[in-house]
């Protein structure tokens, strides 16, 4: 944060000193014009800021030693370690690249010539504390054939992710762990025989719902994610990425559901109600000694709080997407209360039905009648309704 404060401080000086600004207050006016140059997202714009910052002295020229400056500066507020510790050989790169008569200086026109290269890996219109990163991935990777450069892209990106790739790596992991392990189970079951792939996609659908309904509230649990920056656990897991995590979660949530709902529904069900009296009679212990109807299946506790949970949660997800909560959708009166922070913030809050459905329907759920073999859903749900 200090370092991020030392990258603003910069950037306002930058401005003042370009408006030729003495005080160390400004105007609300002044503050506006300093907003919009800010906010300009044109290449021209930022890169004049740019050289702006790196040119202390406004005499239009830059050397190695303010260009390194500006590369330890931005890499300090983007939390870019590795460009950080190289600053000194990227400076040094850029002054060989754009000096080569060993001036000692380079000028605006000579930067942009480097930044407009046609091989150029970053979107320039970016944040501009960027920038500086981008002149240095340029640089290094103009000096290396087709291979490297792609090596190196790669490097840089794992060097950047690293913490969010090896969370998604363990969390993807558990999932499908779970899934085959109830694929599998259900697999060497009789009902294998009469609903076939249908029921072991849904079950194993089902334990990847449990772990994600178990978990999908923990990334937003802010006080506990704020403590848990200031840990040593924050040298390995990316905290700041709670939101993004958070989403990921909803998205395979949403995947669950359409693969569990959706065999049970369109496969399991019709596969059950057309098996012959012969293949049905071993499932009677579950469904009754009568073959039920599919509405009967459909009315049955398991089928109501499956409903009233997908009814929930595809309000939730709607409600919750950028459209919506943005008010990007434009609804005729009174539907116009669907859009919003509001809606999305009070819609969420239906998920304490989906938590107490989600316990009961576990305590009813198809193919197992004995109590103690639901525990381990039975416990993951009851975490999701405590958090």
């Amino acid at each position: 944060m200090t370092e991020s404060k030392e990258f603003a401080l910069e950037l306002f000086d930058t401005l003042s000193r370009r408006r030729q600004m003495k005080l160390d207050t400004i105007s609300k006016e002044e503050l506006r014009e300093i907003w919009q140059q800010i906010t300009d997202n044109s290449f021209d714009s930022r890169l004049q800021i740019f050289f702006d910052m790196v040119d202390k002295n406004a005499d239009g020229r830059i050397g190695e030693a303010e260009v390194k400056e500006i590369i330890m500066l931005s890499a300090s507020a983007n939390k870019l370690s590795r460009l950080k510790e190289q600053a000194e050989e990227y400076a040094a790169l850029i002054m060989e690249e754009l000096d080569p008569e060993e001036l000692g200086y380079i000028e605006l026109w000579q930067l942009e010539t480097l930044l407009l290269q046609k091989d150029t890996y970053v979107n320039y219109s970016q944040a501009l504390s960027y920038t500086s990163q981008a002149l240095s991935q340029n640089l290094a990777l103009r000096k290396k054939g087709s291979i490297r450069k792609i090596g190196n892209s790669l490097i840089y990106y794992l060097e950047d992710n690293w913490k969010r790739l090896w969370v998604l790596a363990l969390w993807i992991g558990i999932m499908a762990g779970l899934f085959t392990w109830k694929f599998i189970q259900y697999r060497e079951r009789y009902v294998f025989k009469v609903m076939g792939y249908c029921v072991t996609t849904a079950k194993g659908a089902a334990e990847t719902l449990k772990l994600n309904m178990a978990i999908i509230l923990l990334p937003v649990c802010r006080n506990t994610i704020t403590w848990l920056r200031n840990t040593r656990a924050a040298r390995v897991l990316p905290f700041d990425d709670n939101i993004n995590f958070h989403k990921t979660i909803a998205a395979a949530i949403v995947v669950g559901v359409i693969l569990h709902a959706g065999n049970h529904l369109v496969c399991d069900f019709p596969r059950l109600i057309r098996s012959s009296e012969e293949m049905y009679t071993p499932l009677g212990i579950y469904f009754g000694e009568t073959k039920p109807t599919y509405l009967a299946l459909i009315k049955g506790v398991e089928g109501v709080t499956g409903i009233i949970m997908v009814v929930c949660m595809i309000i939730a997800f709607t409600l919750a997407t950028r459209w919506f909560r943005r008010s990007l959708v434009k609804l005729p009166k009174p539907f116009d209360k669907l859009t919003g922070f509001n809606a999305f913030w009070y819609s969420h809050h239906l998920f304490a039905i989906v938590y107490v459905a989600l316990i009961v329907h576990g305590q009813f759920v198809y193919l197992i009648r004995v109590w103690y073999r639901n525990r381990h859903g039975c416990i993951l749900q009851c975490l999701c309704a405590c958090i």
